[in-house]
């Protein structure tokens, strides 16, 4: 018997982007804008600093397993602390839901290029992994619906989706919904809700509450707390309770539940991220439009460009870096001729575009 499973061996770990610190000694740079991971350029919920600094005296006692942020949760959705669910960022939830419910005959079904942590997370599982084609870049719900047979135990659906940035609707998920038997879970990922939510045909998934949905969102986008690592789900009480029985029992840590509490109460903070993102989507999508690029429409916290070719893809990304500019070729989710670019300051979307005026791959793209 081998020591490592097939499926293990032919994984290849999830891979973070380069950071700053990294780009600015390779090349000598002073300034560098990191638009890669989709973080929050603003920084971080200056709340959720003061709330962790306040525990730092008693970081010698173990977390109460996200018990107070599980209530204020609840409290806040009007639900049962019983429905909520508290982790190590919304992927620390999602790796317990593969534990939980997947058995050796099971299989999961999602759109091709899925978001890329849960595509390991899955396959790590050892089931069997199958995907739909996007349509127009968009979730194809219907071709979804037509591939669920008597082994699918779960559906991953991200809304909005990363790396496409693009939503699905009210009503095509309420179509998609009527073909699920209550057998199968559905992992509705919302990481990016907060940057949906006011439009109104975008599915806030608290307005359903099925028994068979797992909503998962995060602190790590819009509230700043990327490096924390906190997230939360909502589900059915069963859902969540044998979750639980899986979970690692002090997690999250102390620091990161005072931060997810105190970031929830920061609205000024909240309007001013999503008002930033907001004039930062404009920008980078009018101004790569300009350059003849094709923009895939965004609900989210940035844009994914489609190349002529993968080689294209792996020449801008090249020519961004000496020029001080972080962007994510998309090869590792399965998208070899896209790039993800998330939104910055004005002035980081303002000297990524004038980058990528300069690069050699713009002529390509008018020839």
């Amino acid at each position: 018997m081998p020591l490592v499973p097939p499926y293990i061996e032919s994984l290849r770990p999830y891979e973070a982007g380069r950071s700053s610190e990294e780009i600015q000694r390779e090349y000598g740079l002073k300034r560098v804008s990191k638009l890669a991971s989709n973080e929050n350029p603003l920084g971080t919920s200056p709340l959720a600093l003061k709330a962790m600094a306040r525990t730092l005296d008693s970081l010698n006692r173990y977390p109460d397993g996200g018990l107070d942020l599980r209530r204020l949760l609840a409290e806040k959705f009007d639900l049962k602390t019983e429905n909520v669910i508290a982790g190590s960022g919304s992927e620390g939830i999602m790796s317990n839901i593969i534990r939980t419910f997947l058995c050796d005959e099971d299989e999961v079904l999602t759109t091709e290029a899925a978001f890329l942590g849960f595509q390991v997370l899955a396959k790590s599982r050892g089931v069997k992994y199958r995907t739909v084609a996007y349509r127009n870049w968009h979730y194809d719900l219907a071709a979804l619906a037509r591939e669920i047979n008597e082994r699918t135990k779960i559906i991953y659906l991200a809304n909005p989706n990363n790396p496409t940035g693009t939503i699905f609707t009210k009503n095509e998920f309420d179509e998609f919904y009527r073909h699920v038997p209550e057998r199968v879970l559905i992992i509705l990922d919302e990481a990016y809700f907060e940057y949906a939510q006011d439009n109104p045909r975008y599915p806030d998934s608290m307005h359903y509450r099925y028994d068979n949905v797992i909503t998962l969102r995060t602190f790590s986008k819009v509230y700043g707390l990327a490096g924390v690592r906190i997230g939360y789900g909502f589900a059915h009480e069963d859902l969540i309770a044998n979750c639980l029985k899986v979970k690692l029992p002090f997690e999250p840590s102390t620091v990161a539940q005072a931060a997810g509490i105190a970031a929830l109460g920061d609205k000024e903070f909240l309007h001013r991220s999503l008002e930033l993102n907001a004039r930062g989507l404009k920008f980078l999508t009018d101004a790569l439009r300009e350059m003849g690029l094709t923009v895939v429409p965004s609900e989210a916290n940035f844009v994914m460009i489609v190349l002529p070719g993968p080689e294209q893809a792996v020449q801008l990304n090249r020519e961004l870096l000496p020029q001080g500019i972080i962007v994510r070729p998309l090869a590792s989710f399965g998208l070899a001729n896209c790039v993800r670019i998330s939104t910055g300051t004005d002035e980081d979307n303002q000297h990524c575009a004038e980058a990528i005026q300069k690069t050699e791959v713009i002529a390509v793209c008018k020839s």
